[in-house]
C-alpha cells in the first residue's frame, strides 16, 4: 500500500512550489529572468546544504553510482537551468494566476514521458484525468477575441518550463532512492551558479541585498524544500502519480495571486480550474491492485521492515526505526494494492 506520509509529502511539495509563483511575480521588479532564477536556485542549494550539514554533522558521500550521475546531470540541466529561466521569463508576459494554473501541464507532460518513454503503467482513468487537465490549460491560455499573437509568448514559455521539469522529474525518479537532501541541494547549487554566472557575463544588473535575500528565501522553500518532499514522494508513488498530486500546486498559486495581487478572474479561469480540479481528483482516487512479481534487486534507501523488506543485519538495530543501508530483495510473487514506487516498476 502507498504510505500516507508519501501523499502528504507530495501535497506539501505542491503547496510550497505553488505558493512561490505569485511571490516571484511580486519580486520581479527590474530583475532579469536569469538573475531571479539564479537567486531562487542558489537560495535552495545553500539552504539545503546547510540543512544536510546540520543533520549529519559532516558531509556524507552522495551514494550515487556512475549510472546515477548520468541521470542526475540531465535532471539538473533541464530542471535546474532551463526550467526556472523559462518560468521567470514567462511570468513577465503572463499573469501569476494564469501562470499558476498553466503549471498543471507539468503533471501532464511528466506522465506522458513516464508512460511513453519510461513505460510506467497507466489506466484509462489516469489518461482521462490528464486529458481534462490539458483541456483546462488550453481554455486558460486561449487568447481573447481580437488579441494579438504576441499574447502566446508567455504561456509558451511556461509550457517550455513544464516540459523541462517533466524531463527532470522522470530523470530524478531514476535516483529517487538516494538522499533527497543531496539531490535537491546539488541541483540548487549548480543551477543557481550557472544562471547567475550567465547573468553576470551578459551584464545583467544584480538585486539589492534585501531583495536578493528575500528571493533566496523563496527559493529555499519553494524550490528546495519542495523538491526534497517531491523526491521522497517519488519513491513511494512513482512519477506520474506524484506529478498528479503535485499538480495541485497551481491552485495554491492562483489563490495567492487573487489575494496578494488582486488579479482579475475571467470565466475561462474558473472553467480551467474546474476541469483541472476534476482531472486531479481522478488521479488521487485511483486504486491499482493485481498479482505481480518482484525480481531480485539490490539497492540502498531508507526503509522499515515490511512485506518487501525482510533481511538480516550485520549491525545493531532496534527493529522499529527507519534505517538506511544496502540490502537485497529476493524474488517473490504476491498480490496487494500498489503504485509504481521503487519496488513496483514492472510490466502489465
Amino acid at each position: 500500500m502507498v504510505q500516507p506520509t508519501a501523499v502528504w509529502l507530495a501535497l506539501a511539495a505542491a503547496a510550497l512550489f505553488g505558493g512561490s509563483t505569485p511571490l516571484i511575480k511580486l519580486l520581479l521588479g527590474d530583475a532579469t529572468p536569469l538573475t531571479l532564477a539564479g537567486l531562487l536556485y542558489l537560495g535552495s542549494g545553500l539552504g539545503l546544504a546547510a540543512t544536510r550539514l546540520l543533520r549529519d554533522h559532516d558531509w556524507r558521500p552522495s551514494g550515487l553510482s556512475r549510472a546515477d550521475w548520468r541521470w542526475f546531470t540531465g535532471a539538473i540541466g533541464f530542471g535546474g537551468v532551463l526550467g526556472p529561466f523559462l518560468l521567470v521569463w514567462g511570468l513577465t508576459k503572463t499573469g501569476a494566476g494564469a501562470a499558476s494554473l498553466l503549471l498543471n501541464l507539468e503533471a501532464v507532460l511528466t506522465a506522458a514521458l513516464a508512460w511513453i518513454v519510461f513505460r510506467e503503467h497507466a489506466d484509462r482513468r489516469i489518461v482521462f484525468g490528464m486529458g481534462l487537465i490539458v483541456t483546462g490549460g488550453i481554455a486558460l491560455s486561449w487568447p481573447e477575441a481580437g488579441a494579438s499573437a504576441g499574447n502566446w509568448s508567455g504561456p509558451l514559455a511556461i509550457l517550455g518550463a513544464c516540459l523541462c521539469w517533466a524531463i527532470d522529474n522522470n530523470l530524478t525518479r531514476k535516483v529517487s532512492a538516494s538522499d533527497a537532501l543531496f539531490i535537491a541541494g546539488i541541483k540548487g547549487l549548480t543551477a543557481g551558479t550557472v544562471n547567475l554566472g550567465l547573468a553576470f557575463v551578459l551584464g545583467h544588473s544584480l538585486l539589492p541585498w534585501s531583495l536578493a535575500a528575500a528571493t533566496m528565501l523563496v527559493g529555499w522553500l519553494g524550490y528546495g524544500v519542495s523538491l526534497v518532499f517531491f523526491v521522497r514522494a517519488l519513491r513511494e508513488l512513482g512519477t506520474s502519480r506524484t506529478g498528479a498530486y503535485f499538480s495541485t500546486a497551481p491552485f495554491v498559486g492562483a489563490a495567492l495571486s487573487i489575494a496578494l495581487l488582486g488579479e482579475a478572474t475571467p470565466p475561462s479561469f474558473w472553467l480551467a480550474a474546474a476541469l483541472m480540479g476534476f482531472g486531479v481528483w481522478l488521479h488521487l482516487t485511483e486504486h491499482h491492485a493485481h498479482a505481480h512479481e518482484h525480481e531480485a534487486l539490490h539497492h540502498a534507501h531508507t526503509h522499515v521492515h515490511d512485506e518487501h523488506h525482510q533481511h538480516e543485519h550485520d549491525f545493531p538495530w532496534d527493529e522499529s526505526k527507519p534505517h538506511d543501508h544496502p540490502h537485497a530483495h529476493r524474488p517473490m510473487r504476491h498480490f496487494h494494492p500498489h503504485f509504481p514506487d521503487i519496488h513496483h516498476r514492472h510490466r502489465h
